[in-house]
């Protein structure tokens, strides 16, 4: 499945989304993680129009991604990506993107739980 990372550094995951230029993508398995590449979206001060319209573009950018790892998101953007089934986690630690790419596959291994199933399975549908 698709993943991605908002950070500003290429490093750790420590970006808002709503603030984020750059999402890093990785596909990531039980067995196999590698990088895909990199996002990006234009700055919040070089998109005229409503917040909403900056949600949308980023949800538009990110569709093909089942989860997106964020440093802060506010409840409507959260709702708008859920709504896209991209399901939104907020790094608590702001982590490096490798330790979480390792958790998330330790998660894959054992035993996910249904949400995390119904987001892998979004990678695995025809386009």
């Amino acid at each position: 499945m698709k993943v991605a990372f908002a950070s500003n550094d290429k490093v750790h995951v420590n970006e808002h989304f709503g603030q984020a230029t750059e999402f890093y993508i990785w596909d990531i398995g039980p067995q196999d993680a590698s990088f895909s590449g990199v996002v990006q979206v234009k700055a919040e001060e070089d998109m005229p129009g409503h917040s909403d319209d900056k949600i949308e573009a980023r949800g538009a950018a990110l569709a093909d991604c089942a989860l997106v790892y964020v440093g802060e998101i506010g409840g409507p953007a959260a709702a708008r990506l859920v709504a896209k089934k991209i399901h939104p986690i907020k790094s608590k630690e702001k982590e490096p993107i490798a330790v979480v790419v390792e958790k998330l596959q330790q998660v894959l291994n054992d035993n996910p739980p249904p949400w995390l199933r119904k987001a892998m399975i979004k990678g695995e549908r025809p386009v």
